[in-house]
């Protein structure tokens, strides 16, 4: 396994916008401002369905305004097809192959019985060394970070990530002054919305809707993208009222927001699947002032490079443990990368690994089981009109070779796609002669990538969980340790990088602990780490 080492990080003030003062670490007199952040997040959506991207379909007018104030990314990916799995990467600046979160789903808050029909348990993996959730940073250094409501990174949050986690968040709950970091989800447009909400009003003609050459133009077909474009005017508004919010609050002009989506779109051959469909999501970034407001970016950024770029644009130094990079801020990286990586493995109820790697020119996939379907039968997605209407034509032979592939019994071990030549990839270039030195530069810096993160994917998951939880419970963090000094009462945790928390006897929230309480004070206070039952609370009273 990789060697992670963590750095304290040291706080350096950016930009005089937003609210909230800090020292400038050059000239300490002078105070500088903390960005606010909010970041807007809809559930399964791809680029294709955006005007910002070219699709006319709908207008969006709230989400097409915030694309109008700021930038619009054009290379923006989930390192995962499904949501769990991306959402620990967002929070972690972390592969989920590394953390081992790459399955769907390891721990589910609301229930100890995950997937019962294969035996596993609801749990959470014992991350590297050093991982943890990035707005615990964000704590630290006086942010106010709230989320609303989705959670589900795939691990047991940390208390210490969120001053409040609901869904009556809302930055108007912090303290006068003090910056915030705010993430609003919106669920509106999730896979389960195309059959929940398929006798709902439609705010489009099914006939006018466009239709990828990898499904049949039908009328089932139809109905349900017709419904996804209804979702996203439902979006649009709820992402209106957040806006309006912020104007009203004259605090829009001087945030940071992002817009983006978790992952591809709720389809089939979208979610859970490697092609750009399933990885590919839109991203619009709003700067203070609305710096570069209409432009496009072309720069690679996947959801590993979210947490490092908050921080840096908050003006901290994202740990060295973290494998994306900020890309903007006090502490944006000069070298950009050349590629990003994907994968999947569990969705459900069913295993299929598969990697890959993409550029701006090709991608590359590998399958380690070229006898399981691209279609697996995953029970959730068969609830989906259009998933059992493409069964059906499969069956009777009337779907073309562009619309069948994705769904044949069996898959290639290797495919290349020319993403300038085929966007939608319905090529597969594995097997010519001419691309051969093409072929084996991706599969090697794909195989390089799977050693050096230490992808965990090669191993099977109980053996993972048998490592993790030896007696089939998480491993409880030791009893803190207590001193009193001079200076006040120290806390101790004989985990290294275990996060201390405290709080007042009859409080509900949690502080950061980074510096010695005063003396005489009563507490409750108690260590975590991300994969770890919390340790026993400490009590001075």
């Amino acid at each position: 396994m990789i060697p992670y080492r963590l750095f304290r990080y040291t706080f350096l003030c950016l930009i005089p916008l937003g609210i909230g003062a800090c020292k400038n670490a050059e000239n300490p007199g002078i105070e500088k401002q903390s960005p606010n952040i909010i970041w807007l997040v809809a559930e399964d959506q791809s680029p294709d369905f955006f005007p910002m991207y070219g699709d006319s379909t709908i207008a969006l007018p709230n989400i097409e305004s915030l694309a109008y104030d700021g930038v619009v990314f054009d290379n923006a990916f989930s390192p995962v097809p499904v949501c769990a799995p991306a959402r620990s990467a967002i929070i972690t600046g972390m592969y989920p192959t590394t953390l081992g979160t790459h399955n769907m789903r390891t721990h589910k808050s609301w229930d100890q019985e995950n997937e019962p029909t294969i035996d596993i348990p609801s749990y959470s993996p014992i991350v590297p060394d050093g991982v943890r959730m990035f707005t615990e940073y964000l704590r630290k250094e006086g942010y106010y970070c709230a989320n609303g409501p989705k959670e589900d990174y795939n691990f047991e949050k940390t208390q210490a990530a969120w001053d409040e986690s609901s869904e009556e968040i809302h930055w108007r709950n912090r303290d006068k002054e003090q910056p915030f970091f705010a993430v609003f989800n919106f669920g509106v447009c999730h896979e389960s919305q195309i059959w929940k909400r398929s006798n709902d009003s439609l705010f489009v003609d099914p006939a006018k809707v466009p239709i990828p050459p990898y499904f049949p133009a039908n009328e089932v077909v139809r109905h349900d993208l017709a419904v996804n474009y209804s979702n996203l005017k439902r979006l649009d508004d709820q992402i209106g009222e957040v806006l309006a919010q912020l104007k009203a609050d004259d605090l829009y002009d001087s945030s940071i927001i992002f817009f983006y989506a978790d992952h591809g779109g709720p389809f089939p051959r979208h979610k859970r699947a490697l092609y750009d469909s399933g990885i590919k999501v839109p991203l619009v970034i709003k700067f203070p002032n609305n710096e570069k407001a209409g432009s496009r970016n072309d720069s690679f950024i996947s959801f590993i490079d979210f947490a490092p770029t908050v921080l840096s644009l908050a003006g901290i130094e994202p740990p060295k443990v973290m494998q994306g990079l900020a890309q903007f801020g006090e502490y944006e990286v000069q070298n950009k990368p050349e590629y990003t990586f994907h994968s999947s493995d569990r969705f459900d109820e069913l295993y299929d690994r598969l990697r890959a790697v993409r550029s701006s020119r090709y991608k590359y996939i590998k399958s380690f089981n070229t006898n399981i379907s691209h279609a697996m039968p995953v029970s959730y997605r068969e609830q989906m009109p259009m998933m059992q209407n493409l069964r059906e034509l499969y069956a009777k032979g009337a779907l073309n070779e562009n619309q069948e592939f994705w769904l044949h019994p069996t898959k290639p071990e290797e495919e290349l796609y020319d993403l300038v030549k085929d966007p939608y990839e319905l090529e597969n270039l594995a097997g010519r002669d001419d691309l051969k030195d093409t072929l084996l530069h991706y599969r090697t810096v794909l195989n390089t990538w799977i050693k050096e993160t230490n992808d965990l994917g090669r191993y099977p998951e109980k053996e993972l969980i048998y490592e993790w939880l030896p007696n089939g419970e998480q491993p409880a963090l030791p009893p803190l340790e207590m001193e009193e000094k001079e200076d006040g009462i120290r806390l101790i945790s004989k985990k290294s990088d275990a996060t201390i928390i405290w709080k007042h006897p009859k409080d509900s929230l949690w502080h950061m602990y980074d510096s010695p309480l005063p003396l005489g004070t009563s507490f409750e206070a108690k260590a975590e780490r991300i994969g770890y039952s919390d340790s026993e609370i400490l009590m001075n009273y």
